[in-house]
């Protein structure tokens, strides 16, 4: 499971040159926001990695390419000869610009979209047209602009916020995503930051966009998997499984309580996150 999502600036060679060494899950070659010679941007990856391709191992790689409507075309078509594990598709609105993505992105790479409209938080449970489709980002500071709510009101306790990352976090489940939260611009705070990783966690993100390697360690901290936690899923697990041998589904443990069905399912879920499994 996938935890942090580092955005690498796809126009600087040294920051290309370190991709094998990150300690992130997943870095995102960004050549959108943030990048101004979009062409160089797209030469420079073709002669870094035109020979042994985006792929390394032990570590996913996305490159986020520029909206459909700009020069993201031309970006795919540089991107698909190198086969990254995903393209991450920005400012996406309805299920017509997912269509021409998967169109136009090769059949072996994933598509991921940012849903950074209110058009996409709107449609989200729409945008899921395919399989490979499976991954969306919350770009927190564009759909407020999309709102047209001022950036003033990312605040830990704003309700506004709060809703939009529920929303965000449970359409997305429902339509089979895997969801990451937002981008925390200001890397330097680390003790705010640790805040919303914490927040988004008990939300029930798994996952989080970071822009420094120093968030990158604060994320794979927060969100690896409790011991404790493991421990008693995997109790619950073999109890449950010995006792549904024996004819029973429902019972009273002396270390947890009543468990059933309910429980032993949500000791699978939190097994099957942690990477785990669900065998004994």
């Amino acid at each position: 499971m996938n935890r942090s999502y580092l955005m690498v600036a796809g126009d600087k060679p040294k920051h290309l040159n370190k991709l094998p060494l990150l300690k992130c899950d997943t870095a995102m070659v960004n050549l959108e926001d943030g990048v101004f010679d979009k062409e160089y941007a797209r030469e420079l990856l073709t002669s870094s990695f035109k020979n042994e391709g985006l792929r390394i191992k032990g570590k996913e790689i996305v490159v986020r390419i520029n909206p459909l409507d700009e020069c993201g075309i031309e970006d795919i078509r540089t991107i698909n000869l190198l086969k990254p594990n995903a393209i991450r598709v920005p400012k996406v609105r309805s299920a017509l610009d997912v269509k021409l993505a998967l169109d136009l992105i090769d059949k072996d790479i994933e598509i991921h979209l940012s849903i950074e409209t209110k058009e996409a938080l709107d449609n989200l449970s729409s945008l899921k047209l395919d399989d490979r489709v499976t991954t969306v980002y919350l770009g927190i500071l564009d759909m407020l602009e999309s709102l047209e709510l001022p950036q003033s009101l990312l605040k830990l306790d704003n309700p506004a916020i709060e809703y939009i990352l529920s929303k965000f976090l449970v359409d997305s489940k429902i339509a089979g995503f895997y969801p990451v939260s937002f981008t925390y611009q200001n890397y330097k705070n680390l003790e705010e930051f640790t805040k919303w990783c914490e927040k988004v966690k008990a939300m029930g993100y798994t996952a989080k966009a970071v822009i420094s390697p120093s968030q990158v360690e604060i994320v794979n901290e927060t969100f690896k998997p409790n011991n404790e936690t493991l421990e008693k899923a995997q109790y619950i697990k073999k109890i449950f499984e010995e006792s549904q041998r024996n004819g029973s589904t429902g019972f009273v443990d002396e270390k947890y309580g009543f468990i059933d069905e309910p429980i032993y399912k949500d000791a699978l879920l939190i097994l099957d996150k942690s990477g785990v499994g669900k065998t004994s």
